[in-house]
């Protein structure tokens, strides 16, 4: 029985890969090529949110393949419900833990231990704060975090803005691509019915000299091209570290209009920033009139933050290990399977979390859940976002589009991996979102991955995730972002920012060829 029949996508046998080309071939690519076009004309011309976009340019592809009008609902709605199903979960047991991370100030207590000691390594130390923060937070959360951090560094050092800038951007864009529970990794991973413990471990072994690159490295020719000081419209604003939030973010301000964000989640529209909102000094108890167990009268310590935020990335990576290199006839390989399954392995630092960063921080319950629900609402667009795109993926493998690209990568002896990165980066391209790059790659490589081995799917689902990273330009939210906090210019943000995501891409892209090699 094939892994298509299995997963529930229309059977793909090797006989009508290997097919000659006929004129329903040329057919369907034209309409997919004319579906995204809408896609992008709606989204970045109309602005019109990417939900819709993706709906309407599906049920497009769907009539104009040949599907029918009665079976083209039928067939998006599976794709919505397949990726969502899984995705879905994943996404919001992520937000939860970041969520309760930031609020507990377990963030705060990384970042505080990690600047402690020699000030010559700042940039190697501003990138791992950011790999770690990177981890359970969307790329924007982390962002905000960090910026008081390069703040104060820039200011005690006399450093360019760049040189810790970077290593910090560099850090939180690559773990966002590659690693999950992100968004993008999970959204692809569900598309090509992937192992997320492989793919997680596959993906920090891409990431780690990935973010060397394009972080420290790279942060030293940023900050010759450009080199500003603590000057911008982030970076002037406050005196102290943790003591301001220079910049915050407009709720809902995801892929919603039109430039979007720079994956769903990475990205957001910077309001003005006004006068510093300074907070109690950490470690200090509060003193206020709210009632008890709404605020947190400590922090948590480093070993605790790290332990928590770090738990489900080891559950994870103990279950593909034991996928390897255990029988299955072993006693302890049923257990190793459960807690290290995605969804009970972030259940779990979700509810280590609720006490880490929780009750031992002074939350009382009935807090904790209102903070629990709150981390949901800003990850309904990219939830929706992605699940669209999975329609729009179950579109194109029903109307015979998947298998159309088929025969033209192996008639031009394309792997999977390599068109999945030249899809991913022309969608990123022209749309800016890195979302619907990745859920729309992943879908039109996923008849080439299906007799691909579980590892070899990983690594197509990170060179996806690394051509969604491709040259983030003016059509992309998380752009603007970058250049009000640092206070740059559209050429410099270019020279920097836009540069930066083009080496984790290609970087990206490189390192998962070279492993595609020796596994």
């Amino acid at each position: 029985m094939s892994l298509a029949y299995e997963v529930g996508l229309p059977l793909v046998a090797d006989a009508d890969v290997h097919a000659p080309w006929n004129g329903h071939d040329t057919r369907v690519l034209i309409m997919a090529v004319l579906g995204i076009a809408i896609i992008v004309v709606l989204i970045v011309a109309l602005k019109v949110h990417a939900f819709l976009s993706l709906t309407i340019g599906a049920l497009f592809v769907g009539v104009a393949s040949g599907i029918g009008a009665g079976a083209v609902t039928k067939s998006y709605e599976n794709g919505v419900g397949s990726v969502l199903g899984y995705v879905g979960v994943l996404i919001a047991l992520g937000a939860m833990v970041g969520k309760l991370l930031a609020d507990s100030g377990g963030a705060d207590q990384v970042v505080d231990t990690l600047l402690r000691g020699r000030q010559g390594g700042l940039p190697w130390k501003m990138a791992l704060i950011a790999f770690i923060i990177g981890i359970p937070m969307f790329f924007e959360i982390g962002l905000v975090l960090l910026i008081p951090v390069v703040v104060l560094a820039v200011r005690r050092t006399g450093a360019r803005a760049m040189l810790l800038g970077i290593p910090a951007l560099a850090g939180l864009s690559v773990l966002h691509g590659f690693v999950p529970p992100h968004p993008g990794p999970l959204a692809a991973i569900g598309v090509l019915k992937g192992n997320v413990g492989i793919t997680l471990a596959l993906g920090l072994l891409v990431a780690i000299p990935t973010v060397i690159v394009a972080g420290p490295l790279f942060g030293r020719l940023a900050a010759r091209w450009v080199p500003i000081g603590a000057a911008g419209a982030a970076l002037e604003v406050g005196s102290g570290h943790h003591d301001s939030e220079p910049v915050q973010l407009r709720d809902g301000a995801d892929d919603v209009g039109g430039v979007g964000r720079a994956d769903g989640a990475h990205g957001a529209t910077p309001v003005a920033p006004h006068s510093p909102q300074h907070a109690a000094p950490q470690g200090t108890v509060q003193t206020t009139d709210t009632a008890p167990g709404t605020v947190r009268t400590r922090t948590p310590s480093f070993a605790a933050t790290i332990t928590t935020v770090l738990l489900p990335v080891v559950l994870m990576l103990i279950k593909a290990a034991s996928d390897v290199w255990m029988s299955k006839d072993n006693a302890i390989y049923p257990v190793l399977q459960f807690i290290g399954d995605p969804v009970v392995a972030l259940l779990i630092a979700v509810l280590v979390a609720m006490y880490t960063f929780g009750t031992a921080v002074g939350f009382g319950v009935p807090e904790l859940s209102r903070k629990v629900g709150e981390s949901l609402l800003p990850i309904s667009g990219v939830m929706l976002i992605v699940g669209a795109g999975g329609g729009f993926k179950q579109v194109l493998v029903d109307g015979g589009t998947g298998t159309a690209i088929a025969k033209i990568a192996i008639a031009a002896n394309l792997s999977a991996l390599l068109l999945g990165w030249i899809v991913a980066v022309l969608i990123r391209l022209a749309t800016g979102s890195a979302t619907v790059a990745t859920v729309t790659a992943a879908g039109i490589v996923a008849p080439l991955a299906g007799g691909l081995s579980t590892t070899h799917i990983a690594l197509v689902v990170l060179a996806i995730g690394a051509g969604s990273l491709f040259f983030s330009h003016v059509n992309d939210a998380g752009f603007w972002l970058v250049k009000e906090y640092f206070g740059m210019t559209v050429g410099e943000t270019i020279k920097t920012w836009s540069v930066m995501e083009t080496v984790i891409s290609v970087m990206g892209l490189g390192m998962t060829l070279l492993l595609s090699t020796f596994l």
